[in-house]
This record gives structure tokens, C-alpha cells and sequence, in this order.
């Protein structure tokens, strides 16, 4: 069964749904909301940077690739393309409904985040940005960018 999810009524049903649900159903669960950049305060529905995000007061990890930092880039073209990243993925998660799919074998990271691939008829968005020059696919370790 598939769960369309949408608006300010939702924000209890996802809590639950991507902190509580099994990995089969959390990849069931279908993401209809509008993101913008994160900024101060509270975090609803944001992205933080190309391969993290805020997913109705849940913190997301794009857990199939690596996107390089813009909070701590070690060299100025590490955080060009991280806000290229940023600002492509913020664009991808507004082109229409997402699912959110577990990483298996983990729900989690060591900061505690949720690890979720996100995909659209079938294809992992983190693909795309893969795809586009602005992401690594995921190696099980950070590797540097400059």
C-alpha cells in the first residue's frame, strides 16, 4: 500500500512513519511536500546540503552518494560544486513526488541521521546528481574533494 503524503497534516503521520515503520514500509512512504534551503531555527521540510536533508522535522542522509561540504569545505572548489550540489538537489526534491527507500543493512548513521535513498519512477535521485558531475556514489567512506 502506498501512502501520499502532503501539507501541515502530515507532519505526524511521516515522524512516525520514517522514525517507527519497518525499512519495507518506509519505502512505501511517497514525499509530496515543498523544500527550500535550510536556514537558522527550526527544520521542517529543507535541504541542508547536496546529500542531506530535513524531511518534516526528521534529519535525512542521502545514504547512496556523497556530495561535496559546504558547511567545512577544505578548498574553494569543494564548496562551489557542494552549492551547485545544493542547489540541484533542492530542484530535484521540488520536480514532483519522491519515495524514500531504507539502506540496508542501517537506519541510521553515527550523527543519527535516517539513511534513505530517494527515488522517482524508480531511479535514485543521488543517481542524477551522480550523473551531473555534482556527487560520488556512496563508497562506505568520505573521500576528499580538492
Amino acid at each position: 500500500m502506498k501512502r501520499t503524503l502532503s501539507g501541515v497534516t502530515s507532519v505526524a503521520i511521516i515522524l512516525n512513519a520514517i522514525s517507527l515503520v519497518s525499512p519495507v514500509q518506509a519505502a512505501q512512504l511517497t514525499i509530496t511536500t515543498t523544500f527550500a534551503k535550510c536556514s537558522y531555527g527550526v527544520r521542517k521540510n529543507c535541504v541542508v546540503d547536496g546529500d542531506t536533508l530535513w524531511i518534516n522535522g526528521e534529519k535525512v542522509r542521502v545514504a547512496d552518494i556523497d556530495t561535496p561540504e559546504i558547511s567545512t569545505p577544505k578548498c574553494s572548489s569543494e564548496l562551489a560544486l557542494g552549492n551547485r550540489a545544493t542547489r540541484r538537489l533542492i530542484e530535484l526534491v521540488n520536480e514532483g513526488p519522491f519515495q524514500l527507500q531504507a539502506w540496508p543493512g542501517r537506519d541510521t548513521d553515527r550523527y543519527g541521521r535516517k539513511l534513505r535513498v530517494l527515488v522517482r519512477d524508480g531511479r535514485s535521485l543521488g543517481d542524477r546528481l551522480v550523473s551531473e558531475g555534482l556527487a560520488r556514489t556512496w563508497s562506505g567512506r568520505r573521500e576528499p574533494w580538492c
